[in-house]
């Protein structure tokens, strides 16, 4: 993930939103070149330091429902595509994570990101 991942005035919701792109990046990715699932815990973990890269902070139980979000869909995304197009997409999500990259595929999953937490209900 890049060093400074959020602009200084990147909005909560966006950052949630963001979130959930990285770790659905970040779990397609682990499950195409691994085999296996991060747990939903080490997708809070990887959110922790990534906030922490940005001097940001967010609570556990917000970061683990937003790992939660992240498994459901790069589980989603796994099972209703071919192993090729998978890793065509976790490769271009994995890309876009440099706000310089521009992608179609990208722009397409931030906005299913954007529709995953839009449907969760608050706490």
């Amino acid at each position: 993930m890049p060093q400074s991942p959020f602009p200084p005035a990147t909005t909560e919701r966006g950052i949630r939103v963001a979130l959930i792109f990285a770790l659905t990046a970040e779990r397609l990715t682990g499950f195409y070149e691994h085999g296996g699932w991060l747990t939903e815990a080490r997708g809070a973990t990887l959110a922790a330091d990534w906030l922490r890269r940005s001097k940001r902070a967010m609570e556990l139980t917000e970061r683990r429902k937003l790992s939660a979000l992240s498994d459901t869909l790069a589980r989603q995304i796994q099972s209703s595509v071919s192993r090729e197009a998978g890793l065509y997409i976790a490769h271009e999500m994995t890309e876009a994570l440099d706000p310089n990259y521009v992608s179609e595929v990208a722009q397409s999953m931030m906005t299913e990101c954007e529709r995953l937490l839009d449907e969760t209900p608050a706490d």
